[in-house]
């Protein structure tokens, strides 16, 4: 929950920019994770979890690298 409230108050506050695009694809990340590991059960499956989130990880660090070179541009 209070993952979600720090992100609706980042897009209300209304800035702009790498630092708070990247901290909403941060936000975003944890939310993901725990969503996959509390219910989607897979903290009952590790090996499962680790591979989803090396997977969502990678996924990740795509997207902030992207955001990074679009906001070096």
């Amino acid at each position: 929950m209070a993952l979600s409230a720090s992100t609706t108050l980042i897009a209300l506050i209304g800035q702009t920019g790498l630092i708070v695009a990247l901290a909403i694809l941060m936000l975003a990340w944890a939310k993901a994770l725990i969503i996959l590991r509390s219910y989607l059960g897979l903290a009952a499956a590790p090996a499962w979890g680790r591979g989803f989130a090396i997977v969502l990880g990678a996924y990740m660090i795509l997207a902030m690298a992207l955001v990074a070179m679009a906001g070096a541009a």
